[in-house]
Parts: C-alpha cells; structure tokens; sequence
C-alpha cells in the first residue's frame, strides 16, 4: 500500500485508532483490516463467507481503489460503531419537537455524521402561539440555537459539526433566511439552502408574484415578486457561498419511496436527499485507479491510458455489498433512524477522481468528450450497482418497504425485487481523496501545485501525474514548481507545452457552464443527487451566479451551489465536507 506524506497526516491527525493519552496504537493497514472485518462481519448473518469477503473489502480499501465514508473508517470495530455520514431529522413545530430534533442531532454529530434539517414547518415570526398567547419567533432564531449547540457538541465529537439548514422558498420569513449568512458571525456551523419549487420558477420565469404560505395554517400570507427574491438568493450567494439551492420538485420526482413520505431536506453537502429520520452510507471508487496503461505510441499528446471496465465493474459490485453489509453493522444513534434505514436500505455509491482519470486519458475536463465520458461511465455504475442490488435481494431479500415502491412493478417483483431503494450518490470525498490521493468528487483540480489547511494541517501538494510528464518530457525543473505554485495555474508558464496545459486546468479556468454541465451529466446517471461547487472568480458578477442557478434548473440538477474565490467565508465544507 503506497500512502502519500500528507495521506498519513491525515490519517494520524483523524482517522487511526488512539489510547487515552492520545497515542496512535493502529496502523493504516489495521484500519482497513478493522473495517474489513467489521463490515464483513455481517456475512454471517446470511450463510456468506466472513473471511472470504473480508479479504476481498480489505484489498480494495488497502489498493486505495474504493473507500467508504470517514464515519465507517474511523468507527467501525470501536464501541461507537456509527457508520453512516448523512442524516436528516425532522423539525416539527412545537418547542417538544424543535428540543427534540437538536438533542437528536447532538448525538448524530457526536458520532461523526452530518444532519440536515428542513426548518419550513415552524410558523413564522410573530404568528401567534395559541397555548402561551405569545408570539413566534420564527425559524431563523431557532436555527440560531442549533449552530450554538454545534458548536458545543463538536469539540467533543470525532470531526467537526456540520449541519444542513433548509427553508421553503414558500414560507414567510424566506428574506431573512436569504439575507442571515450576510452576517459573517451568524450560522457559521451551517450551509443553507432554499428549497426551491418548480412554481416559484414559473413565476420567476413570467416575472409575477407568487404566494407565501403560513405553515401552521396553510393559509396565504402574502406576495412576492419572485424577481426580487431571485435577486436578494444571488446577492447573498454572491457574498458568502450561501444559500444554495435545492430544486426540491426535481428530488421528489426521484423519490423511490413516495408511499413512505416526502422529501424535505438533504445532508449537509447537498448530495443525499433523504426523509425525516432517514440515514445513508456512502462510499467512492478512485476512477483514477481504474485506468491502465497500454502500448504507447511514438505521439506523446496520445494518452498512454486505457479505462479497465472489467475493474470498474467488479469494484461497483463489491462496494454494492460492502455498502449493504455497512447497514447491519452500523450501530445507530438512534432508533427511528435505524428503522427507516433498514426499512429502504439507501447506499450512495459514487466517484473521486474524476479529473485525474481525464487527464491520464488525454480527455480535457472542458471539453465535450468528458462530458460524454461522465454519463457513460455513470450509466454503467448505476447499472452495475442495481444489477449488485438486484443479486443480493435474490440472497437476501428486498428492502422492506419496496411493495409500494417506485420499483414495485411485476417484472422487477417476480425477480425477486431490489435490496437498496437507491444506490448511487456523488458526494465531495473532501479528506477522503486526500487519503486516495486523487481529485475529489467530480471537481477540477483546484490547483496543480498548492498549500492548503486541512484539519488545522499545512499541506503542501503537487499533482503527480503532472510531475510523471514534466519528468518524462524533461521540463521539469524546482524553479518550475515555485512558478506553478504562486498561481497554481500553468498559464502563461512558456517551457509548459501546450498539450500538457490544455489537459490541467484548474477549477477558476472551467467557464460556469462547464461546470453545470459536468453537475448535470453525472446527475443524469445518479439515484441521488451530486455534490459539485461551481467556482467562479473573484470577478464573477452577479449576473453569472444568476446565470448559473438559472442554468443548473434549466439542465435537471436537484441542486446546485456557488462559491465565488475571495468571498466572505460563511461555507464550511469547501475543504472539509462531510463525506
């Protein structure tokens, strides 16, 4: 196993095991043997071989060809147990279940994972309270209350608090939602989103008004120019990263569950839509290890790489099950929450490493080909995943709430039905691609050569592939390394060719629509939704956040998020999600 010097730290600072004093007494490899076996274990529940399949989990995690998220790595086989990264809890209007909901979400943080919370049940400010005769003080104040809480809970806990905040973009106090992240001290252990509806957009569209709806007695409350609202989410989006926005009727249309409930939030990344109490594991193939090397011809700008869909097929296969044993294994915070997810059995398989694998192909992360390339290879996971799925309700029955399901159909039924209500889930992989050193997610490189700070940690990256052509093309050189790294970019670098830059580019090189329709293409493919930030320059206008929301609709994504470079920070996973 070939881990980098920054792989190591953070393995060391987060994820290997330590005594009471704080002393590491595990290493990497006894981590994924720990995880292994612990996932493995599970086989015994259904006749399967322990051993046999504890080998095969180790392999892939060990060869850094397939990892599940941090909760699994750092919990499994310790008295926690708590596997899963994506919760959400219901928020409901009363102050029992407001308490209620945050003492819930105490214990998910404290255990590692990240909570998302739709707050568009609690009436708005100053609507009446019938039982004291007061007043409301409307969501935002109580969202306030939960942030505090975070930021209690999470210096006790295994990572740092991170917390999804949703409101309608129907309810009452939506400006104040809109305008809160504006502050730099408010909601700092929150990323928010709007939950936006396909009627808000027509308005949007027409340039009319649209009503806004109290919770509590469903009755209208006002209009709005939707216009105006539109332009008050881009000013704010524009400043501070936030809100985003969640097309919550395109989510819901993908609800394989829509006899069980509706969907009214996501985790904190945006990437997993899930219902109240409703939890999900996932975990990410390193599509930079599934490429290999074939003959090389005399061009150099021809890729020496081929994609091994055998590979890819059998980690899709294997993760499948690795993610549907992590179900069983998981001790749960608590026990609504273990009932609905074993009751749909959600797992969100997805990617990383998808800008190194286009590079090693000679593929341009802009270009239409990679575009083409996400869905085919999207297609194929998401096929191979129901496949897995469909093999293992064959061994171990259907997730229990599948009469009723979307899948529910004579065909599917008499073959025995599907063990997971969804499968596939493109999440950011944060520190995990640091681990696997490879891009994360879906994104574009963010730099070829930088510093970053991850977990308090300086670390100092060069992209290797960049270093393994610069060294074989003899342009390599110290002084070239400095250059890269003011900038992190290889424009305007003369001994650079030019082949060798069309290929790297860098997240502020990918023009806005780019990295739409990347978010797009894979979302075509994927269950769940898709974690993707579009970055945009410090420049960026106004008008090209707009641009970007408007388009993200317009292309069928469930969600989409900006981040404009040197904006005021109020995002809390741009390099640290949950994953």
């Amino acid at each position: 196993m070939h881990l980098t010097k920054n792989a190591l730290k953070v393995l060391k600072t987060r994820y290997l095991l330590k005594d009471e004093g704080g002393h590491i007494i595990e290493t990497p490899e006894e981590m994924f043997r720990r995880t292994a076996r612990t996932v493995s274990s599970v086989e015994r529940l259904y006749n399967g071989n322990a051993g046999e399949w504890e080998e095969k989990f180790y392999d892939a995690m060990s060869g850094l060809l397939f990892l599940p998220n941090t909760p699994t790595l750092i919990n499994a086989g310790k008295d926690l147990g708590q596997l899963a990264a994506c919760f959400v809890l219901p928020v409901d209007d009363s102050m029992e279940g407001i308490f209620d909901s945050l003492k819930n979400a105490a214990l998910i943080l404290q255990s590692g994972g990240g909570t998302g919370f739709s707050f568009s049940k609690l009436r708005p400010r100053a609507d009446i309270v019938k039982s004291t005769g007061g007043i409301a003080s409307g969501p935002v104040s109580f969202m306030k209350i939960y942030n505090t809480a975070t930021e209690v809970i999470k210096q006790g806990g295994a990572r740092r608090g991170a917390n999804m905040g949703i409101l309608r973009i129907d309810h009452p106090d939506i400006i104040e939602f809109i305008k809160i992240k504006r502050h730099a001290e408010e909601l700092v252990n929150f990323n928010i989103s709007i939950s936006v509806t396909d009627a808000f957009m027509r308005a949007l569209k027409k340039n009319s008004r649209y009503n806004l709806l109290n919770p509590r007695s469903r009755k209208i409350m006002g209009r709005l120019k939707a216009k105006d609202v539109f332009n008050e989410i881009v000013e704010s989006a524009w400043e501070t990263g936030d809100p985003g926005l969640v097309f919550i009727d395109r989510i819901n249309r993908d609800n394989p569950t829509p006899n069980i409930g509706e969907i009214e939030s996501t985790n904190p990344c945006g990437e997993q839509p899930l219902l109240p109490f409703e939890s999900c594991i996932l975990g990410s193939i390193n599509l930079s290890k599934i490429v290999r090397q074939r003959t090389r011809t005399k061009k150099t700008e021809e890729s020496s790489y081929k994609i091994d869909w055998d590979l890819l097929a059998y980690l899709v296969q294997l993760a499948v099950r690795f993610l549907d044993n992590a179900i069983d294994a998981n001790k749960y915070p608590l026990p609504e929450i273990e009932k609905m997810h074993k009751s749909n059995r959600k797992i969100g398989l997805g990617v990383m490493g998808w800008a190194d694998m286009l590079i090693k192909l000679g593929i341009r992360y802009t270009s239409d080909g990679a575009f083409n390339l996400a869905r085919e290879i999207m297609r194929f996971i998401r096929e191979q995943a129901r496949a897995a799925s469909s093999e293992l309700a064959k061994q171990r029955g259907a997730f229990p709430n599948f009469k009723g399901s979307v899948y529910d159909t004579p065909g599917t039924a008499r073959k025995g039905g599907l063990r997971n209500a969804t499968t596939t889930t493109i999440a950011p992989t944060g520190t995990l691609s640091l681990i696997a050193d490879c891009s994360s997610g879906i994104e574009p490189l963010f730099a070829v050569a930088y510093k970053r700070l991850v977990l308090e940690t300086e670390l100092y990256e060069i992209h290797p592939y960049f270093l393994e052509i610069a060294r074989r093309e003899k342009f390599y050189s110290p002084g070239l390394i400095d250059k890269i790294t003011k900038t992190g970019s290889l424009r305007g670098i003369k001994e650079i060719p030019a082949y060798v830059k069309r290929l790297f580019v860098t997240a502020h090189e990918v023009p806005l629509e780019d990295h739409v329709e990347v978010q797009a293409a894979f979302q075509e493919f994927t269950d769940n939704a898709v974690s993707k930030t579009v970055n945009l320059k410090h420049r960026a206008t106004r008008d090209d956040v707009a641009k970007a929301f408007l388009l993200a609709y317009e292309k069928g994504c469930k969600g989409i998020t900006v981040f404009r470079y040197g904006s005021k920070p109020g995002t809390m996973v741009k390099l640290d999600g949950v994953d």
